[in-house]
């Protein structure tokens, strides 16, 4: 007799205003974690498509929180939109202790790129911050905390979209020989126009790198977080 494979749900914010695109860019990342989990069944769902998580989630799922931070839609919406239905939520992707080595491996290519090590260098850690509570700001400056000692001589310095420092003002005392990582686990809208805008406001020259939820080796780190949670015993 065949078994039926573990299922484990990828899930995401989304973009209310056109969910279509952060489905379907959710969906290709699951194709990709899924290559690391055989015998698995790997989902995908975005908060922001109606019904969409209910309808892809079974009993016994491993649900994955593709967020930056625990907060509002971790600790309150996952569960109400989950009710009745026996899971593991594992830890948001942001706080994975392996995601600042694997960053801190992206920064140092990227300024390799540059012609620059990383001695003198500066990092832009570009967040969304909130305005409603302390968790988003929490997880950002704990991931900066983890990076500094990885990246010897460089600084690292946050900014937020919804909250001080903004992004604009932290950009615009740094120097040329800067990088800026995007602190979100998908490009929406926050990615592509509002961080951008206040860069070119602070004349910020440096480069910018991929969204960190679109870094090289996010896949694996995904698939081994979503292997230890369904190993948890834990309710």
């Amino acid at each position: 007799m065949t078994q039926s494979p573990q299922t484990a749900v990828i899930t995401a914010h989304g973009q209310p205003s056109a969910p279509a695109p952060a489905e379907a860019d959710l969906a290709s990342l699951a194709a990709e974690v899924a290559a690391f989990l055989p015998g698995w069944d790997i989902r995908s769902a975005t908060l922001a498509t109606p019904e969409r998580l209910e309808e892809v989630t079974a009993n016994g799922a491993v649900i994955y929180p593709f967020f930056m931070s625990e907060g509002y839609f971790t600790a309150k919406v996952l569960p109400a939109r989950l009710k009745g239905v026996s899971c593991r939520i594992a830890a948001p992707f942001g706080l994975d202790a392996a995601l600042p080595p694997l960053a801190a491996q992206a920064v140092q290519q990227a300024a390799l790129a540059q012609g620059w090590n990383t001695d003198g260098l500066h990092l832009l850690l570009a967040a969304h911050g909130s305005a409603r509570g302390p968790k988003a700001a929490e997880a950002a400056e704990d991931f900066a905390a983890r990076l500094r000692p990885l990246l010897p001589g460089c600084t690292v310095t946050p900014g937020y979209v919804e909250q001080d420092p903004r992004i604009e003002t932290a950009a615009a005392q740094l120097p040329g020989r800067a990088l800026c990582l995007p602190f979100f686990a998908q490009a929406g809208d926050h990615v592509k126009e509002d961080i951008p805008a206040a860069l070119d406001a602070a004349r910020f020259g440096g480069a910018v790198l991929p969204v960190t939820g679109a870094l090289p080796g996010v896949p694996r780190l995904i698939a081994a977080a979503i292997r230890t949670a369904a190993l948890d015993r834990e309710p």
